[in-house]
């Protein structure tokens, strides 16, 4: 649908009365008339933002993939794997430095 949500996390998703998941706030989503062109906005939730956002080198929507891991993770474990208390993302820095 060339749509960049960029905001997938449990609190934006809900379940309606016949058990179908529904996606909420779509506040921060940008439509992607060229799906090549990058995006340069700081939009998301400190837990699911993909690195190449943190970098601030330009995304494309496949930022949603990262959250959508994250999300899955978070799903099975109990926790996202880059929790942040202080929200500084020095933990998915680290990941990046790694790579």
């Amino acid at each position: 649908m060339n749509i960049k949500y960029r905001d997938l996390k449990p609190e934006n998703i809900l379940l309606n009365d016949e058990g179908n998941v529904k996606i909420v706030d779509f506040g921060v989503c940008k439509i992607d008339e060229n799906p090549d062109e990058k995006s340069d906005t700081f939009v998301g939730t400190a837990e699911y933002i993909a690195p190449e956002m943190i970098l601030g080198s330009g995304h494309t929507k496949n930022v949603d993939l990262w959250s959508l891991g994250i999300l899955l993770f978070e799903m099975m474990a109990g926790y996202p794997p880059y929790s942040d208390e202080d929200k500084n993302f020095a933990n998915i820095q680290k990941l990046i430095i790694q790579n």
